[in-house]
């Protein structure tokens, strides 16, 4: 039955809202779905209402065509809603939470879980560990770009708010809880970032300025961005940090005349496989530009953290190679320099509560640092467009109205 409706993948650059079925406690076949997941019973589950759904960067790969993600797929990952329906294995969560959802989709239940590598959960995927939601190879867990959304190992997954009218007045920051902030304070908390540190975040995005800000958190002395587009600069020196523009030239360069010195404590990528050359090379994209960069600007036994997204399979890659995720790697440089790194899905559960406990009790404002902006569920073909162009703005959908602007 059609009583939800959804933004789904139409091919590359299209995507558009489509009646869709109303979420049910088993997994259904659809696009992306994995056919060993058809049929499988989810009495674990809630039924969720979305009350804030978000666009993600990892989203427009897809919607560029640089994935090998099925036209039909639906969309979204960045969920926050309210409960309206439970399965009966469900014990704890109860209908009318308003909860936090984790992008990834973890089953509590396996050894990664049960050591907190929930982005690499080993039940919930077929094909391989890790899974998320709306999302290429992920197992076909229907996304939530949608009015509605079915949530397995609701009593695992799901952060609930403690108090809804209050959760409701910081909704915007909030719903950066199912993805970027904690994926953005995991960059910098896997660089080493702490009191007194120079940072330089790669990349002014959504997930780039959430870095940027929890860089500021963990006590960063300076934090450093780097991007290509004047407005995503803008928006990171609207909250204190220092901005280069690498298609001025070498990041490296630019740091020196911030800092007196060309290198920085910790340095994280936020830009991923869409990366492009610096200085002259800025309309070429090169897939290893920016992971060669922070190995260059990083001190010696400094650490990396690399929330960005890397794939095995794009089908638009710039060579043979590239296409399944193969990249020309100055491991030797990082080597001799004695670095650390850390890459893959953030944990979010690492991190959300106590960033919620940030968020509630006026310690943290991510919404106005990555520029939220709320758009109806109809608008977001308009705001793909928009963040394709580089639009500096977080865009937040509504699809029942719940957000008030």
């Amino acid at each position: 039955m059609a009583d939800n409706r959804a933004v789904a993948y139409m091919g590359p650059y299209k995507v558009e809202v489509q009646d869709v079925d109303f979420p049910t406690f088993e997994i259904k076949d659809g696009p992306g779905v994995n056919p060993a997941n058809v049929g499988r019973k989810l009495p674990h589950a809630a039924i969720l209402r979305c009350v804030a759904t978000n666009i993600c960067g990892s989203d427009q790969h897809m919607v560029r065509g640089r994935t090998t993600a099925p036209e039909g797929l639906i969309l979204g990952h960045e969920i926050t809603g309210e409960v309206i329906e439970t399965g009966p294995g469900v014990e704890f969560i109860q209908e009318g939470d308003l909860c936090s959802v984790p992008f990834n989709i973890a089953c509590g239940r396996c050894r990664m879980c049960k050591t907190g590598n929930t982005g690499v959960c080993v039940n919930v995927n077929p094909d391989r560990p890790g899974s998320a939601y709306g999302y290429v190879d992920m197992g076909g867990w229907v996304g939530g770009q949608a009015e509605y959304v079915v949530v397995p190992y609701a009593d695992w997954n799901l952060l609930k708010f403690p108090d809804k009218d209050q959760a409701m007045e910081k909704i915007l920051d909030l719903t950066m809880l199912s993805d970027i902030f904690p994926t953005g304070y995991h960059g910098c908390f896997t660089a080493g970032v702490t009191s007194g540190s120079t940072v330089y975040i790669a990349g002014a995005g959504p997930v780039g300025l959430a870095a940027a800000y929890s860089a500021q958190l963990l006590g960063a002395a300076v934090v450093i961005v780097g991007d290509l587009i004047p407005e995503r600069l803008e928006q990171a020196r609207s909250f204190g940090c220092e901005t280069i523009d690498v298609s001025k030239g070498d990041p490296k360069d630019q740091i020196e005349e911030i800092l007196g010195v060309p290198e920085v404590d910790a340095a994280v990528d936020a830009v991923g496989f869409e990366a492009r050359g610096h200085g002259a090379d800025a309309e070429q994209e090169a897939p290893a530009t920016v992971l060669n960069s922070i190995m260059d600007v990083t001190r010696v036994a400094g650490k990396l953290g690399i929330p960005g997204l890397y794939v095995t399979g794009d089908p638009g890659a710039v060579d043979e190679a590239a296409k399944v995720g193969s990249l020309s790697i100055r491991i030797g440089l990082g080597w001799a320099k004695s670095h650390s790194f850390t890459t893959g899905q953030c944990p979010v559960m690492r991190y959300h509560y106590g960033l919620m406990q940030m968020i509630l009790n006026d310690k943290a404002e991510i919404a106005k640092a990555v520029n939220a902006t709320v758009i109806s569920l109809d608008e977001a073909p308009q705001g793909y467009e928009d963040f394709d162009k580089g639009a500096a703005k977080k865009f937040v959908l509504n699809p029942h109205g719940l957000i008030k602007v």
